[in-house]
């Protein structure tokens, strides 16, 4: 029966993760929510760090973006290297290095100390996560595979919601001098305790990649290209300033891409797979990914921001507000792939328009609704739009990585990641902007959340119509391995190429 890529990814009944494959599972999703919760905890402890430590606004912007910029920049060279030298070692010394950073972290007098530590815990997250998709892609095929991405995606959600009740927790139970740093003490615990985990249940190192080059040349040039790319959103320059990121971004991409043919043609294995490169569905459905994820973020950072200086809550009460949507999306998660199974790929496109109508109700709820009941409609409307995301941020994902191949697990892997990290830096830095700006305008915080979640609507409105594509083109590709398995017996390997395995169960490779 043939497979189309507008359909169902699998026909099969529910199959189940196999004891190995569990403990691999395990391992991969506490070392997303150990690095992930990260994060999310520290922005509820950024007053009070502020005022032990007597941090400038400079210090500030570098402690929370810097720890997003360092993650980004580990994650193409990570995933490069677990695919040629294999996962496990690497996955482990970049949690052994987040977990000793903690400490520091923790104990830092100095704004410089705490800026230097963030940076060491960012490139040591960005390594292990670059591992985490490409441990998932190397064990799981088929329906399995779809399943595990949906409970990683779960878990990255979970640790940013659960994050800021978590922190103001902490900071209410042991005050503001002592509360900031048991929030960076919180991580040694679960990092500790996923490094034995890591150690013991991974698969022994066996290199993915068939060729064991490293193109240096390439990932110092994508490395570049990254930090040209973030790097304004985390220190913002004057308009001089900007124009020397774009020209540098130009030159550095049109290196980036003359290498890498260059490179090709002497015989070598460039750090960006051709496959990547010529697939469309695998270009749309990133940039479906950088689109939701962007949205979502900044969306999420602009209701905290209403929630407390427009409507007046605390931070443990802002924080309630958007628990709903960590319930609904775990929730959705869990279940979407029943959704999948009969709906197919249009699961992703009705997801993300289901999204793109939250962030637009929300902008008219606070428009037009009573203050008083303000709270109460955000959290319906986080509800649903949890769900949303829940039922189609892992299935996109699965979607995208169908068209990696095996030997660029990796690096597939980590530039979705990247794309997704460089999209968040974006939408942050201009949506807070576009908040911060209306509400100096006279407009009053009412009027910034309508503009900004408009701007977050159109954002996923814009994700809508590239999923849109992403399912056509995988569509289209799937019906030229089909012509040609009825042209010749060796299509079946074009045809798994294009569309990816079966849903041929775990291979954990103990």
């Amino acid at each position: 029966m043939k497979r189309s890529s507008a359909g169902p990814i699998a026909e099969a009944p529910r199959e189940r993760f196999d004891a190995a494959g569990r403990r691999v599972l395990l391992v991969c999703v506490a070392g997303g929510f150990t690095t992930l919760l990260d994060q999310s905890v520290l922005n509820t402890s950024i007053p009070a760090l502020r005022e032990s430590l007597h941090a400038q606004p400079a210090h500030l912007q570098w402690i929370v973006a810097g720890y997003s910029l360092a993650f980004g920049l580990a994650l193409v060279p990570g995933g490069r290297l677990g695919d040629v030298r294999g996962r496990k070692w690497f996955f482990v010394t970049g949690l052994a290095l987040f977990t000793a950073v903690s400490l520091l972290s923790a104990t830092a007098t100095e704004p410089w100390v705490l800026v230097a530590a963030r940076l060491l815990q960012g490139a040591g997250a960005g390594l292990v996560n670059s591992q985490m998709i490409g441990t998932i892609q190397d064990v799981f095929s088929g329906q399995l595979r779809a399943r595990a991405l949906g409970m990683y995606a779960v878990t990255g959600g979970l640790a940013f919601a659960l994050g800021p009740p978590v922190g103001g927790a902490v900071l209410a139970a042991f005050g503001p001098e002592h509360g900031w740093r048991l929030t960076f003490l919180l991580n040694v615990p679960f990092g500790l305790a996923t490094v034995v985990l890591a150690a013991r249940h991974l698969p022994r190192p066996r290199p993915s990649a068939r060729h064991a080059d490293l193109d240096l040349v390439g990932l110092l040039l994508v490395g570049a290209l990254t930090l040209t790319l973030m790097l304004p959103f985390v220190q913002p320059p004057g308009w001089a300033g900007w124009l020397a990121f774009a020209a540098g971004d130009c030159l550095l991409l049109g290196m980036l891409v003359g290498w890498q043919r260059r490179y090709a043609r002497a015989g070598g294995h460039p750090l960006i797979h051709p496959a990547l490169t010529r697939s469309a569905p695998y270009a749309l459905g990133t940039a479906v990914a950088m689109a939701q994820f962007g949205s979502s973020l900044a969306a999420g950072l602009v209701l905290a921001m209403f929630l407390q200086d427009g409507l007046g809550l605390s931070p443990m009460g802002a924080a309630l507000v958007s628990l709903p949507s960590a319930v609904s999306m775990g929730v959705a998660s869990a279940l979407a792939w029943r959704v999948v199974q009969r709906f197919g790929r249009r699961t992703v496109t009705a997801g993300m328009t289901g999204s793109a109508l939250v962030m637009l109700a929300g902008g008219l709820v606070v428009h037009w609704g009573p203050a008083g009941a303000l709270p109460w409609l955000l959290a319906a409307l986080q509800l649903a739009g949890g769900a949303a995301v829940g039922v189609m941020g892992a299935t996109n994902q699965a979607y995208v990585l169908r068209h990696a191949p095996a030997e660029a697990a990796g690096v597939s892997g980590a530039i979705l990641q990247m794309a997704q990290r460089i999209a968040a830096a974006v939408s942050i830095s201009a949506l807070s902007g576009v908040y911060l700006r209306a509400t100096g305008g006279g407009g009053g915080h009412r009027a910034a959340y309508t503009y900004a979640s408009a701007v977050c609507a159109a954002v996923a409105g814009l994700a809508v119509l590239a999923s849109v594509c992403a399912g056509r083109a995988g569509a289209g590709r799937e019906a030229e391995a089909d012509a040609g398995a009825e042209a010749g017996p060796g299509a079946r390997g074009d045809r798994e190429a294009a569309v990816g395995p079966g849903p041929t169960g775990a291979r954990a490779q103990q």
